[in-house]
């Protein structure tokens, strides 16, 4: 798992540590109530999509593999090169990054980011600091500037292109694996 991942074994002992002080039960997998620990997580106003990232649909637990695999997401950027020579993309590289931010916006997972559903984030992420007719004007110019095809939705190559100026990295990092 530490090279599918890019994650060395001391990183991987120390995420074993906080996976089992969420497995609270001892049952070897964690459940939504598990993640209930985390409060930076409850605090997050799209916290409840990041948690559903967590479980397949239909899915009510993940085991240790899958909250690796999750968790790598938030690592830092980085490529390897593979024995011939070619990149193989891992967890973290900015497209597998992207891939996973537009999860968070695409509900239905129909491969578009839908007016309702970018409006549905926004309402999350903004909740009362800005009224409705802001939220729809915000929801409109995103879907105007990103939608290069014109069928009002925003698909995952419109998304990357719309950021490709953005850093990423920064935005998608978190240093609990440092």
């Amino acid at each position: 798992m530490g090279s599918s991942s890019s994650i060395s074994s001391a990183h991987l002992l120390r995420l074993y540590d906080r996976f089992e002080s969420l497995d609270r039960d001892n049952r070897g997998c964690l459940s939504p109530d598990d993640f209930e620990a985390l409060g930076g997580l409850a605090m997050n106003p799209i916290g409840g999509r990041i948690m559903e990232a967590f479980f397949s649909s239909g899915q009510d637990t993940v085991d240790f593999s899958s909250f690796v695999r999750i968790l790598a997401h938030f690592r830092p950027t980085d490529r390897n090169r593979n024995k011939e020579g070619a990149q193989q993309e891992l967890p973290s590289s900015r497209t597998r990054k992207l891939k996973f931010a537009f999860q968070l916006y695409d509900m239905d997972r129909d491969g578009k980011i839908s007016r309702e559903e970018l409006l549905q984030v926004l309402r999350a992420m903004l909740g009362l600091q800005v009224t409705e007719e802001q939220l729809q004007s915000i929801a409109e110019r995103a879907i105007q500037e990103a939608d290069l095809d014109k069928d009002d939705a925003i698909s995952f190559d419109e998304f990357k292109k719309s950021l490709e100026k953005t850093d990423i990295d920064t935005k998608m990092s978190v240093s609990f694996l440092k």
